[in-house]
């Protein structure tokens, strides 16, 4: 079962946290984490992306340096630990085209679990990397400084009416606005509603939208912890991972497309890729559309599996669907249906695989840039003479589907919006 915890956190001691809070490390930049500490030079990235480029690991002393950065900035009260256990409850408002939503979570401790073992759920590959810088980090800062994002299955929303009782009425104890998004924080350490939570919780799965580097992370340290000092007490906080959750159904919860855009192929043009996919898809010109909105509808009227292809050099739009449902059913006949049924999949097992990097590339993989903005991948392919894959959001019973069958999705076949700020609180693991 999935075992959630409350936790005496350290937060920031200013209720404004607009100036110190930050996107997560590793969509930044050397420009980007200038700009956070021209705002506040206690801004949480000094000790969050203590090394350049993110997700490469530094040497030792740029991690120790973040350790002193979190122990001075404790010392003049910067930063303080709470007292009393809490859950934390986190929302997120923000605009979607012409409506506004607001994103219902909770940060808590998350007791870990190697998967396929528990009640957490990968949902994609995770490389070395990443984890290496992460783990530097958490061992030098004894502290997960930034948290994983995990999805419950909620169907009432009675976790987030749990809470929506408990904070009814009262302000926000902290809150700043990041990139457009207002992030608000309330402290809730009532027993009563702690216990609601955790027993509803007891017997649900989570499944990992976000963070997967983070909670391998948190799975190394503690390893090594054991390696170094033996098994832990159960209640050891290094046996539990920072994590914000919400429900799947929450109203506010969006996952958005992750487009992407094959480059350097110009031999790969519309006349040329069409006969190559004809026994396998169907194939209607269209027009370019021009956002999300209405990427969804021209995909809605393609069926199942429905895509787009945009070729930058002659300006044409065509939307594909397999002709068979299950078309991977003969290359992948060991994967489970639901991960064979998926665009992302099919798009990179078969049109990237089978039939580019095959016919168009003597065999080798093409180069695949990847965008969160459809205009991005489109003006990357005019720029490119490449094609840009318009795909369709991943939904939620597609992501429990592939994580509950075992499967791992490709590399970027999810974006949910908006992204957690870093900063809210940081859950220390001592």
């Amino acid at each position: 079962m999935a075992r959630i915890e409350p936790f005496t956190a350290i937060r920031y001691t200013e209720r404004e946290l607009s100036n110190l809070i930050a996107p997560p490390y590793d969509i930044l930049d050397e420009s980007d984490k200038a700009a956070l500490l021209r705002k506040d030079d206690h801004n949480i990235v000094a000790i969050d992306l203590p090394h350049m480029p993110p997700k490469t690991a530094g040497p030792d002393e740029a991690y120790q340096r973040a350790a002193g950065e979190l122990t001075s900035w404790l010392d003049i009260r910067s930063l303080a630990r709470d007292e009393t256990p809490a859950f934390y409850v986190y929302h997120q408002t923000y605009k979607l085209g012409a409506k506004t939503l607001v994103r219902k979570k909770f940060f808590a401790r998350l007791r870990l679990e190697e998967f396929g073992k528990g009640q957490v759920f990968a949902h994609e590959q995770t490389f070395g990397g990443p984890k290496e810088d992460r783990l530097k980090l958490t061992a030098a800062t004894r502290c997960n400084i930034s948290p994983i994002f995990g999805l419950y299955p909620d169907p009432d929303n009675a976790v987030a009416g749990n809470f929506d009782a408990a904070i009814a009425g009262q302000a926000p104890d902290q809150s700043g606005m990041l990139d457009g998004v207002q992030n608000q924080l309330w402290v809730v350490t009532d027993p009563a509603v702690i216990r609601q939570v955790r027993d509803r919780l007891a017997d649900k799965p989570i499944f990992i939208a976000d963070g997967h580097h983070r909670y391998g992370t948190a799975l190394m340290y503690r390893q090594a912890q054991v390696d170094e000092m033996g098994e832990p007490t159960v209640n050891d906080p290094i046996n539990f991972v920072l994590a914000v959750l919400g429900g799947m159904e929450d109203p506010g919860a969006t996952i958005a497309p992750y487009y992407r855009t094959i480059a350097g192929v110009p031999q790969a043009t519309a006349d040329a890729l069409r006969p190559a996919l004809a026994d396998a898809f169907n194939w209607t010109p269209t027009r370019r559309p021009k956002d999300a909105d209405e990427l969804a509808a021209l995909l809605a009227t393609g069926g199942a599996g429905a895509m787009a292809l945009y070729f930058g050099g002659p300006d044409v739009c065509v939307l594909i669907a397999p002709r068979d449902e299950d078309l991977l059913a003969r290359y992948e006949p060991s994967r489970r249906p639901a991960w064979r049924k998926l665009p992302y999949a099919v798009l990179h097992r078969y049109i990237i695989d089978e039939v580019i990097a095959k016919k168009f590339c003597g065999g080798t993989a093409p180069v695949i840039h990847y965008h969160k903005s459809l205009i991005e991948a489109v003006n990357d392919a005019s720029v490119s003479a490449g094609i840009a894959c318009l795909m369709p959001a991943t939904t939620m019973q597609q992501l429990r589907a592939i994580c509950t069958a075992g499967e791992l999705m490709p590399q970027k076949s999810t974006y949910f919006y908006p992204k957690l700020a870093t900063g809210m609180v940081i859950n220390p693991l001592y």
